[in-house]
């Protein structure tokens, strides 16, 4: 199922240890067999990803799993392949939207100048504001021009205390977080709620035959990055991808190119396409969401209705604070999940509390995330054809940042390695021009994965699963 080219990749074994131990507890929280781990290895320097938390060894983790799981035995008795991964290319897949290049130019900075850290009355809000209907809450409920740039933003916050202007902005349509402590946020209803999410938690929805072996079919109903990243992974490793986006709520044209590698994209009306997205659900072996609990129910596709309609599909939703607890419904990113939990303030650098919070060196609560994703949907779809049923896989960003902030951690950031980024990287030619992308970490049987077709091109495909491929 793996799709791979050759290419040469540097060695430089790392012991075991902790790495070894946390991938361990990884694969076994997913609930690969143990076998299987003897076929990973991990290389390169200790820390490419400076943090105090243990950033290079959980991305060594998630990734490891995911290779894992794409090149799994056949359940028969047959061993898979050998797989790998280093760590100097995880220091550039999980920040793979800062190698994005299109003729050889940067995008630009992903995050919107409002999207920032602001001061208020009693502490800091972290404020996204990426989307311009995001923007436009947040500049409604601060009472400012639809021009207003982040020195107005910033002085407007400054007469709000956090968690009031929090919850403004969120009745609002928009998205914030306050700054918290780790001690904080655990106080908090939604931070109990946090701490109780498994990492990845998978439940049988109903009963259902297995269905046949072939070339796994994955609608995408995801955006951002953690949701992304999993059907991507997914696609790289031979899934054949749909992704369906609003027709009225585009997405950035960067986060398209950066995401998109692998995929069909679709532009589809849910409200009114019924048809075609029933089409596609009928043609589907999983479908991935990332959208908040309930917001996609009423097109059909909540997971128990999916369960009753189409039996044996395996569904993923993955959002950003879980779906018990007082904030399953609101909108969130990883940039205001750090903040909210604590990690923000455990990653200041500045001991002022006048400066500015920190963050973690990537948007790892994303990327890992996603890896998981593409991990545990795998795996759930080998059970499916093994034994049968509607496996229904639950992440949220919530939940790794709270096994993130449960690992050991260090006092001051780790030094990272510095890495270049060129033997990690690809050219692909595109609608758009000729892109540079991050390619997919990892080796299958000493060969590098890279991006198979179609290339990324946003909106360019049908809302129908492509024809004239067989099965396998």
């Amino acid at each position: 199922m793996t799709q791979s080219h050759a290419a040469s990749v540097p060695a430089a074994c790392q012991p075991g240890g902790v790495r070894d131990e946390l991938t361990r507890q990884v694969w076994d929280l997913l609930g690969g067999a143990a076998g299987e781990l003897e076929r990973l290895t991990i290389t390169g320097p200790p820390t490419t990803l400076t943090s105090r938390f243990p950033v290079t060894d959980v991305s060594a983790a998630v990734v490891g799993a995911a290779l894992l799981a794409a090149t799994a035995g056949d359940g028969t008795g047959g061993a898979g392949p050998e797989v790998g991964i280093d760590t100097r290319q995880l220091g550039v897949a999980m920040r793979s939207e800062r190698y994005l290049r299109r003729d050889g130019a940067s995008p630009g900075d992903p995050f919107d100048p409002l999207s920032a850290y602001h001061r208020t009355a009693d502490g800091w809000l972290r404020l996204h504001a990426n989307y311009p209907w995001h923007r436009a809450a947040a500049r409604r409920v601060l009472d400012l021009p639809d021009d207003a740039g982040p020195g107005d933003v910033a002085a407007a916050a400054r007469h709000w205390n956090a968690e009031e202007l929090e919850t403004a902005v969120h009745r609002n349509g928009g998205v914030a977080a306050a700054v918290r402590t780790e001690e904080q946020w655990r106080a908090t209803p939604a931070g109990v709620a946090a701490a109780a999410l498994p990492l990845v938690g998978t439940r049988v929805l109903g009963e259902a035959a297995p269905r046949p072996v072939r070339r796994p079919r994955v609608l995408d109903l995801t955006r951002v990055i953690a949701g992304p990243v999993a059907t991507r992974t997914l696609a790289a490793h031979g899934a054949e991808v749909v992704r369906l986006d609003a027709p009225d709520r585009p997405e950035l044209p960067a986060q398209a190119w950066e995401t998109l590698a692998g995929k069909h994209s679709a532009l589809l009306d849910l409200a009114t396409g019924g048809e075609q997205l029933d089409a596609l659900l009928a043609g589907a072996d999983v479908v991935v969401t990332g959208y908040r609990p309930h917001a996609l129910d009423r097109f059909g596709l909540a997971p128990q209705t999916l369960a009753e309609r189409f039996p044996g599909l395996v569904v993923v939703t993955l959002s950003a604070w879980g779906e018990p607890g007082p904030w399953a419904g609101r909108r969130g990113f990883d940039s205001l999940v750090q903040a909210a939990c604590g990690i923000g303030e455990s990653e200041r650098r500045d001991p002022d509390p006048a400066s500015a919070p920190g963050a973690l060196p990537a948007q790892v609560l994303d990327h890992a995330t996603g890896y998981l994703g593409a991990a545990a949907a795998l795996l759930a779809l080998a059970r499916q054809r093994r034994s049968g049923g509607t496996l229904h896989v639950r992440l949220a960003l919530a939940g790794t940042a709270s096994w993130l902030q449960s690992l050991p951690r260090t006092a001051e950031p780790t030094t990272a390695e510095v890495v270049d980024a060129t033997p990690w990287t690809e050219e692909v030619a595109t609608p758009d021009g000729v892109l540079t992308l991050a390619s997919p970490p990892g080796t299958v049987d000493g060969r590098t994965l890279r991006w198979p077709a179609p290339p990324p091109a946003y909106g360019a495909a049908p809302a129908t699963w492509p024809t004239g491929k067989a099965a396998t």
